[in-house]
Order: structure tokens, then sequence, then C-alpha cells
């Protein structure tokens, strides 16, 4: 049986993080007068007459806020990835891949043409012996050096919980010269002081990342995704990308939807709000993942992580607890084979700053009740 949103007293499955998902509010009036104004649609692609004042200065909040020269969006985030990266490398080009990059990376690198290869998650030491390897032996067969070699990561891993190491990275690509693309769907919005992804999280220059994607589906409470780099990559791409050329705008409400938010995080609508949002995310997501270690869970995740992994293990617990939980009104994301390893199945926490200490107290007391039904307190040491 399908629920509807209204049935459930705590949401932790959408990954909402600073939670512009109100139906009132700055957002919801932005998006009310800019469809009164402009219409719903463009009817047209952004390459051709699809654009307009909201998309145009979207775009330019898009690039300031990321620390870009340029950015441009598109309206589907699936999309961004799967039609960036052909348009980015092709045959004689070399793309090296995090080994749990999201399926649109997948799909958009076998589109491409180009090798891949694979290197072990966030590890930076396979990382560089694989590096090594494909920069001395070239090309396969004819060992000619790559025409370009492209090492994509996610900002944050949606399913782990870990952050890129981002310092290390870019260390790496200073001494092997290869272009560095991230995917920030997950961290753009909640990570950092400021909610400006990876790079504000550590404090890495946004020009030491050659690309920066991310969607709109998260942080912003829209849909959609942007690619931002320097000027002459984003004019490249906005003759080269199917999703800018052949695909339907992203909508005016959506667009407004998208800079509205943006502005808030931003602090460019001239309020706290955002920075207030940035904070309450950032401390429930510690209180959240601390207090589920004390009780002897075992969990994944970087600290700090919106996204909080509880492992499970045994498939046949999956359904259990997240019935449990719905007894309680708790909806939560239960994920297994072939999404992960099948001895790590695991309830997936979207933490959000809408979420109260009140919110998050109730969930915990419920999620310990049901650790104790499953016999899920498996940690040797409750602190760690």
């Amino acid at each position: 049986m399908m629920r509807v949103l209204s049935t459930y007293r705590l949401i932790f499955f959408p990954h909402l993080p600073v939670g512009f998902a109100q139906s009132s509010g700055p957002c919801a009036d932005a998006v009310e007068e800019a469809t009164r104004r402009l219409g719903n649609v463009t009817c047209s692609t952004r390459a051709e007459a699809g654009g307009s004042d909201v998309h145009n200065e979207l775009e330019q909040l898009v690039a300031r806020f990321v620390g870009k020269e340029d950015a441009m969006v598109v309206s589907m985030g699936f999309a961004t990835n799967s039609t960036t990266i052909p348009a980015l490398v092709g045959k004689g080009c070399l793309i090296i891949s995090d080994e749990l990059n999201h399926a649109s990376i997948v799909f958009g690198a076998r589109l491409s043409g180009a090798s891949v290869r694979v290197f072990q998650h966030n590890n930076m030491g396979s990382l560089r012996e694989l590096l090594r390897e494909v920069i001395s032996q070239g090309q396969p067969r004819t060992h000619r050096p790559w025409k370009k070699i492209l090492v994509i990561v996610e900002g944050l891993y949606s399913m782990e919980g870990t952050v890129v190491n981002l310092p290390e990275l870019v260390a790496l690509k200073k001494e092997f010269k290869f272009y560095l693309y991230v995917d920030e769907a997950h961290s753009i919005g909640a990570l950092g002081e400021n909610g400006g992804g990876v790079c504000d999280f550590f404090g890495v220059d946004p020009a030491d990342v050659d690309i920066l994607m991310g969607t709109f589906t998260k942080s912003f409470g829209a849909a959609g995704g942007y690619i931002a780099g320097d000027k002459a990559v984003i004019d490249h791409l906005r003759v080269r990308n199917h999703a800018y050329i052949y695909a339907e705008t992203m909508s005016v409400p959506v667009a407004q939807q998208v800079l509205t938010s943006t502005k808030i995080i931003c602090g460019e609508d001239g309020s706290d709000d955002g920075r207030r949002r940035i904070k309450q995310l950032a401390e429930n997501s510690l209180y959240f993942a601390a207090k589920l270690r004390e009780m002897g869970f075992i969990v994944y995740g970087d600290q700090g992580s919106p996204v909080v992994p509880l492992l499970l293990f045994n498939p046949a617990k999956i359904p259990a607890f997240s019935r449990e939980l719905l007894k309680h009104g708790i909806a939560v994301c239960v994920v297994g084979y072939p999404a992960t390893p099948i001895i790590t199945s695991r309830a997936r926490f979207c933490l959000s700053a809408s979420h109260t200490r009140d919110d998050i107290d109730c969930a915990l007391n419920v999620i310990s009740e049901v650790g104790d039904l499953l016999l899920l307190k498996v940690s040797q040491s409750k602190n760690q």
C-alpha cells in the first residue's frame, strides 16, 4: 500500500538537509510571483529560446556561490552527469572513478567512449598506484599518452556517509596533472561553514577543482542540476552537452525555487536564516550519529555527515526494521543488495535542519527499542 507523506510523523528518507520543502514562506512566495510573471514553462531548450531572467540570474548566482567563473543549469539531476561527462572526454581519454560513484557517473562514463578504471573507495593510496600504472603504460595496445585523464569523485557519498578526502586528492592532482570532477549532489548546501560543499568544508580553493557538479534535488528542495567551471569549459558544454541542447529547460517555478533558496543559503536575502539552517544541520548530524554509537549500533559515515547509515547486516532485517519504525510514524530509507554488498544492508538516515532536538530524541528512542528487538546493538565500543 502506498503511503502519503502526511501519514508520517517524522521523515528521515528524503535528503533535504537544509529544509527547503515548505509549502509557505519566501521560496513559495517567490515561486508564485515568478510563475504569474513568466508562466510555468519556457517550451524550448536552453540552447534555443528557453532562457529567462530567472535562469540567467541563477547561473550567475551558482557560479558565485561555488567560487567558479561560470555555470550552467539543466533540468534533470541524473542527466547533469550522464550528459556532461561524454561532452568532456571521449576515445583516447581515461576516466578514473571511485568504486562507489553514483549510477549517473557510471552511465556517463560508459556513454563517453573513454577507457574507465576504478580505484578503491576514497583511498588515495589506491588512486596513486593506479595513476602511476596508467600514466606509465599509456593507452591499451598503442601505449600512446592519454589525451586526458579525468578523475571523478563525489563530495559526499550518499550510501556511506563518507566525505571525499579532497585535500589529498588535490595534492595528487598537482602531482600527476589530471583533471578533477567533483559531484556535489549531496554535499552542496550541506557541508561547510557557509554551505559551499566540500571545498568550503576543507578550506580548499575551488580553483583547484576543474569541474564542480551538483544537483538541486537535495539542499535546494527542487529539481535539476548545475555544472560550474572556467568560462571556456562552460562555453564548450553549452554547445556539446545534450541536456542543454536537446532537453526541455528547467521550468520557471523550479528555477525560482532554486534561486531563492540559494540566496537564503548565501545570505543574499538579507537574513541569517541560511547560516542558522546550516549550523542546525551540523548540530543535528553530530548529535544523532553520536547517540546511535553510544547505544551500540554500528554506524558508517564521517563526522558531521548529514547522511548516517546504520548497519542492519542481515537482509531479512531490512523490512522488519522499516516496518517497526513505521508503526511509530517514522519513515526511513532501508537499502540492501545490489545497492550495497549483501552483508552490509543498512538504514540510511538523512538529517535535516528542520528536525528539532525533540524530533531526534523521539526517533532515537524508537530506534533503540527496535535495535533491542532485532539484536542490532553489536558494537564492541559504544563510545567510538
